[in-house]
């Protein structure tokens, strides 16, 4: 039987090795922490009882991700009341709703009708445009008129976006929350679409959490594996390249390079180290007392907010990355997950974003943003648990300097990740398959999916493999 390993259990390496396996592989995953998951994983980083994901925690195209929804396993997918809140100095917030109607009732009315015309056709048709999007962009497009559709919109920065399309205060801090997730300055080239994608995305599949935390996505794809024969190994780093038939490496560029040494050429070496890494998270996890008292009480409908205020404020947070009221990320999963806490209790995490490799402590800076639409949040802190950029980078190698995204999501790094050559390397049998290579970073196993589509794809004439299904032929 021909062999593959494969670096790394996070959501992509778990995502190869099921490929891998269901195509006849005998394969085994390496990781170097005690437990599997990378940057998906849940434990106790507070107080005992309290169920803290380390990482990842929202998922807006998790549930929407085409290998997930493929898979014949339970996935424990929660879906809070709306995907997302947004609270506003004057009291208020805004609420993405799963439908859009409802959505616009938090709009100005002046911007109804351009949101309408803009996210509801890509609503409707978000199984093709996740389709077309969750794969490398040098591809000719199965739904031409829905990309080009996307794609005019999708081209400009999220500020020209804004200035285009709404005028009210309402959408365009909505706008700016859910734009944030593409870790870019809101003047950058194609910046909006990730704000696009995921307001589409929180009309269809919304922005599930998972229920006993990100965990049970890893479990649930571990489980799967080792039905198909594969194997697991924690406690085991990797220092150089395993012998196999197949090696797939859910790693960054940089520890690549630490890896594979000499097998690789060094004009390759060169390009890889010249990926570009993006700003870091700072984060915190909070053990509560009681649910997070929002001055706006419809905040307690989502599991994710948006603490920042207006598009303006946003903008300038996001371009400047300084403690003067940074842009915070807020979640609350316990509100719809009674298994995250002890009963009557409550967990939160923040984050903002911080320059990659931070020593800057911005404890104070997220916990009063939080508190300026939360009054009294401070009182409700039992305990916390901090993570800078060098403690999210010891923990999991491939978050490089805190980098959550593993490489900046601009439009050059999305073409080319992290080389012209994607998945491949210039050593036979050796692929790359974590975030930094198409479609980027995010819970859904494409980038994974793909790598291994291409790994048995080159390995046809030596293995025999059905070039449809990809299972082993008898």
């Amino acid at each position: 039987m021909a062999t593959a390993a494969v670096i790394g259990s996070g959501p992509n390496g778990l995502t190869a090795a099921i490929m891998l396996s269901s195509a006849g592989y005998h394969t085994t995953v390496f990781e170097r922490n005690s437990g599997i998951g990378g940057a998906c994983a849940t434990a106790e980083t507070t107080l005992p009882g309290y169920r803290q994901d380390l990482g990842s925690s929202v998922y807006p195209l998790g549930r929407a991700s085409p290998f997930f929804s493929s898979l014949p396993i339970d996935i424990p997918w929660i879906r809070p009341d709306v995907s997302c809140a947004h609270p506003l100095d004057d009291g208020t917030a805004v609420l993405l709703e799963h439908s859009i109607d409802a959505t616009l009732e938090h709009l100005d009315t002046c911007d109804r009708e351009n949101y309408r015309s803009i996210i509801e056709p890509l609503a409707s048709n978000f199984a093709h445009l996740v389709e077309e999007i969750l794969q490398p962009l040098q591809h000719l497009p199965h739904h031409p008129l829905l990309m080009a559709r996307f794609g005019t919109h999708a081209i400009l920065s999220a500020e020209r976006f804004v200035q285009s399309h709404f005028q009210g205060k309402r959408a365009r801090a909505l706008f700016a929350g859910v734009s944030t997730h593409a870790v870019l300055p809101f003047d950058s080239f194609a910046s909006a679409a990730v704000g696009i994608i995921f307001l589409a995305a929180g009309h269809v599949s919304g922005w599930p959490i998972l229920r006993g935390g990100a965990q049970s996505l890893s479990d649930a794809l571990a489980g799967y594996l080792k039905t198909l024969g594969g194997t697991i190994l924690c406690n085991h780093e990797v220092r150089e390249i395993p012998t196999a038939n197949l090696v797939l490496a859910d790693v960054s560029p940089r520890q690549l390079i630490a890896i594979a040494g000499e097998g690789l050429p060094s004009s390759f070496q060169r390009r890889l180290n010249r990926f570009r890494y993006g700003p870091a998270a700072f984060k915190i996890d909070f053990a509560l007392s009681s649910p997070i008292p929002w001055r706006a009480s419809e905040c307690s409908r989502a599991a994710t907010v948006h603490v920042g205020g207006s598009f303006e404020e946003i903008a300038e947070a996001e371009k400047t990355l300084s403690l003067n009221r940074p842009f915070v990320l807020v979640g609350q999963p316990s509100l719809f997950d009674p298994s995250r806490a002890p009963e009557g209790r409550h967990t939160a995490w923040a984050y903002c974003h911080v320059p990659n490799g931070s020593t800057v402590d911005y404890t104070d800076a997220i916990e009063s943003q939080i508190s300026r639409f939360a009054p009294g949040f401070r009182d409700c802190i039992l305990a916390r648990a901090i993570s800078g950029p060098a403690d999210l980078q010891n923990w999991n190698p491939n978050l490089i300097g805190g980098d959550i995204l593993s490489g900046r999501m601009d439009f050059r790094q999305l073409l080319l990740r992290p080389t012209r050559s994607l998945y491949r390397t210039p050593k036979p049998g050796l692929y790359l398959c974590g975030a930094s290579t198409p479609p980027g970073g995010g819970v859904h196993g494409m980038c994974g999916y793909h790598a291994a589509h291409q790994a048995i794809t080159d390995d046809l004439n030596a293995y025999p493999i059905d070039k449809d299904t990809f299972k082993v032929l008898p």
